[in-house]
């Protein structure tokens, strides 16, 4: 079943709307109409906007047209196609950089966040006295830094979450403030979370910084829909993705790297692009002294000039004004789903989180439940929204932590499972623990309207006072 879309909906968030919220509501409505009729179109709901932004059609047309215009050659060479690709490169880098006031940091070009990530891990100087500190609550391109951490002989250790997917501020500082006899200290964390989207106290780079911790911020998650100036908050690190700010080009994520912190990253081996100067029958090389050093071969030069393209976009709409609306559509979101109930009064849905949502996201994490109280499985959920052309995601979003957390699922089964598997599947660890895993998420963007969160508000209703 596919839902129909008018071109205009002057929404009302709330009974008492102003004039100001009005002509708010008519600039998103016009700019869908403008930039993301395709998905009227089609018929597509989409509400997944913590998997992947989406691309405004003046973004694709801007873009094909300088591809289609112009040639480029590979970047690394003084002949006219390679100097012309250099200067849309180096523009794109300085987009990035004014956009984020990072005036203090590198701007290294990556394949993803997860590469972003990578680079800090096999780069940072964790030894035999270093620490790691994360969250729970880190996707798993995170989590992987244990991996490095350990394995050259350094310790880690997580922050835990409180029941509403929030940190306990003085259990953090307590954590913060144990520290060894080394400076080989990283603490990492969301600026928000990628299932709950709890805003992660952006103060605490400072309060771990104070403590002698260097800091990798995880910002994938935030930067769509909020502002990130660096020139007042200074992690060390931040890692990022530029689909999920404007949906194109994917493949395409940074490192911003702080550059006093700079030469502690000790690049484990070198590549094309990445040195001055190498020799074959000396055992010697220099590497590059700038960004360049991180961008392993031919960086993906005839992306990334969409990358200011896709700045530049967001700057015209702006990323306050964008910020407001997914706070107000994330929060009707959240308040209609409190009001759907089944006739016992119990409710159909269950959201993650905290019940205040001043510091969440527009991300929603939740689970449905049947008239008995039992749960569905997430994958029943999806399947009946793929229906109805409703786009949203379900699983353990690459985020176990949050997962065994609001499933209550304890460290000693879970070792006990470990130890005894050498390999397992989702079902697997499901049948054995006899915890259910995973939920439905649903996030709004940039191309969000009330209509579309009214047509999944329809198909929530659409579960009460039934059985599986």
């Amino acid at each position: 079943m596919a839902v129909v879309f008018k071109a205009q909906d002057n929404i009302r968030l709330d009974e008492q709307n102003t004039s100001e919220e009005l002509k708010h509501n008519q600039f998103f409505n016009q700019l869908f109409a403008k930039e993301f009729e395709r998905l009227e179109k089609q018929g597509h709901t989409y509400l997944d906007y913590t998997g992947g932004g989406l691309y405004g059609a003046s973004q694709l047309e801007k873009h094909f047209a300088l591809l289609k215009q112009n040639t480029f050659g590979n970047p690394h060479s003084t002949n006219p196609t390679s100097q012309y690709a250099t200067a849309l490169v180096e523009g794109a880098r300085k987009a990035v950089i004014e956009y984020f006031e990072a005036y203090d940091y590198y701007c290294i070009f990556t394949q993803n966040a997860s590469s972003a990530i990578k680079i800090i891990g096999e780069s940072y100087p964790f030894g035999s006295n270093g620490q790691l500190l994360l969250l729970v609550d880190n996707h798993n391109s995170i989590n992987g830094l244990r991996s490095y951490c350990s394995n050259r002989g350094g310790t880690y250790e997580y922050v835990a979450l409180q029941e509403d997917l929030t940190v306990d501020a003085t259990q953090l500082r307590a954590q913060l403030s144990q520290v060894n006899d080394t400076n080989q200290r990283l603490f990492t964390f969301p600026a928000q979370s990628n299932v709950s989207g709890v805003k992660h106290d952006l103060q605490w780079v400072l309060q771990a910084q104070q403590q002698g911790w260097d800091v990798l911020l995880d910002a994938a998650a935030f930067v769509p829909t909020s502002p990130l100036n660096l020139s007042t908050i200074q992690p060390d690190f931040v890692s990022l993705s530029f689909y999920k700010m404007f949906g194109y080009p994917t493949g395409v994520g940074c490192l911003l790297v702080k550059k006093s912190k700079f030469h502690k990253l000790i690049k484990p081996w070198f590549a094309g692009g990445t040195v001055r100067i190498a020799s074959v029958r000396a055992n010697y090389h220099f590497l590059e002294n700038n960004h360049e050093r991180f961008e392993d071969g031919t960086v993906d030069y005839l992306s990334l000039p969409a990358i200011k393209i896709g700045l530049d976009f967001i700057n015209q709409i702006g990323i306050e004004r964008i910020n407001s609306r997914v706070t107000s559509l994330s929060d009707y979101l959240y308040r209609e789903l409190q009001k759907i109930r089944h006739i016992t009064g119990e409710p159909v849905v269950q959201v993650y989180g905290p019940t205040n949502r001043k510091e969440v996201g527009g991300t929603l994490a939740m689970n449905f439940y049947d008239a008995r109280g039992e749960r569905y499985h997430f994958q029943t959920i999806e399947h009946e929204a793929n229906k109805r052309s409703i786009s949203i995601r379900s699983g353990c979003f690459c985020n176990p932590g949050i997962d065994e957390t609001q499933h209550n699922i304890y460290t000693a089964e879970l070792e006990d499972y470990f130890v005894s598997h050498r390999e397992s599947s989702h079902q697997e660890i499901v049948e054995q623990l006899g915890h259910t895993r995973g939920a439905v998420r649903v996030s709004v963007g940039i191309a969000t309207r009330k209509q579309d969160l009214d047509f999944f508000l329809d198909f929530v209703h659409s579960f009460k006072n039934k059985t599986q």
